[in-house]
């Protein structure tokens, strides 16, 4: 790695039209596990114009499976807790269709425990985990500061400590990195939906104000670049954001849902997929793993890679980089041996450890999957409880 170098992560809100697609996902698989822990759910989003549309497939015990009025239910309550009652795209008044059907037997062949064969991963492909010691919760700083800003505007907006924030916003923070390690933001942007009422120079001149605000708030003290390098709203206006601007589609954001670019990515989605999907499951095993590791000194950074085929329940291969950062004992390949012994990387293994077949993931729908702070059965792949059993294995 680079000692001194320049780094850029985005973020985007709850109103974002991808992650309002994404929590709509998301409100559908909790709607279903709910029901029934073992539910299959893989669920698409699309919205657009005053238009929410369903399609994926499901399998519910039949006795409990939701009717199509509480999935539209548990739809347009999710947009309504966003905040959306704009005339292009209103929680209660927007076009609703659902699409789901029922799931291919042949995955569910492939998939299912049955005699003597263990359930198997829902899908092909490689997972990727990550952590590193830039903040407390072992996330990229980059990432984590453009949450964080997102996250104290909606909490503003939701508080009702401003009046003029629409829901649809993006961040972006750039920092500077001396010796491996973030010192300061050089460029700092905000691009947010708002109120007629700031579509004029003082209302542009209000809303830089009030987000310079948030900037200095969020990030360490010092770390302020100066004006030239803020940038709020650069196209001028944004009156007219969410689904109502852009189309949205679930799974069009999984860079801003892992790492924001500081660490690979296999490609795979996790929103709307019940956690037999690998994609979503082996993922925050990976995360978990990788975090426990650098929560209990092994490594400064670590980066762990899973691999499945549809239908085997094993994954294919497991691999550990600790990127030259290595500390008491550890080494990639020890680790590549004690993993496996401390966590049973199947589907079924992971989905237990973690805790999985619960209703668990509307809240994981926006802000990050990952650098999240574990809260009873939520985020129980940010949980450090592994640090000791590590420690006595190496």
């Amino acid at each position: 790695m680079r000692s001194n170098y320049i780094f850029t992560s985005e973020s985007v809100s709850e109103g974002h039209p991808d992650k309002v697609a994404d929590q709509i996902s998301d409100a559908v698989v909790d709607l279903f596990i709910g029901r029934d822990p073992e539910a299959r759910v893989a669920c698409e989003t699309m919205v657009t114009t005053n238009r929410i549309v369903l399609a994926g497939e499901v399998r519910c015990r039949e006795d409990v499976t939701p009717t199509q009025a509480e999935i539209e239910t548990a739809v347009r309550d999710t947009v309504k807790a966003i905040g959306y009652e704009q005339h292009g795209f209103h929680w209660q008044y927007a076009d609703f269709a659902c699409h789901l059907h029922g799931q291919s037997a042949h995955i569910a062949m492939g998939v299912d425990e049955s005699g003597n064969k263990d359930e198997g991963a829902g899908d092909q492909g490689i997972m990727f985990g990550f952590a590193c010691d830039e903040t407390p919760d072992l996330m990229p700083a980059t990432l984590h500061y453009s949450h964080r800003v997102l996250e104290k505007l909606a909490a503003d907006r939701h508080g009702k400590v401003v009046d003029f924030l629409e829901p649809d916003a993006k961040s972006q923070v750039t920092l500077a990195y001396e010796n491996g390690k973030p010192v300061k933001a050089v460029k700092l942007v905000v691009s947010t939906q708002h109120s007629k009422d700031l579509s004029n120079d003082a209302g542009q001149a209000k809303l830089r104000d009030y987000v310079k605000g948030v900037f200095a708030d969020v990030l360490p003290n010092g770390w302020m670049p100066g004006d030239e390098d803020i940038f709020v709203n650069p196209t001028g206006l944004f009156e007219i954001g969410g689904p109502d601007g852009d189309a949205g589609l679930t799974g069009r954001k999984i860079i801003v849902d892992t790492y924001g670019g500081a660490a690979p990515h296999g490609g795979g989605a996790f929103s709307g997929k019940d956690p037999t999907k690998v994609d979503r499951s082996a993922a925050y095993v990976s995360r978990y793993l990788a975090k426990n590791i650098v929560a209990a000194g092994l490594a400064k950074r670590c980066t762990i890679q899973l691999s499945y085929a549809i239908g085997i329940a094993e994954p294919l291969s497991l691999y550990v980089d600790l990127h030259g950062t290595e500390a008491n004992g550890a080494t990639a390949a020890k680790l590549e041996e004690v993993l496996p012994r401390l966590v049973r990387l199947t589907p079924k293994g992971i989905r237990t450890h973690l805790g999985l077949n619960k209703p668990v993931y509307l809240p994981t729908a926006a802000y990050g999957h990952f650098g999240r702070k574990p809260d009873g059965e939520l985020f129980t792949w940010e949980k450090t409880d592994l640090v000791d059993s590590l420690k006595q294995a190496l």
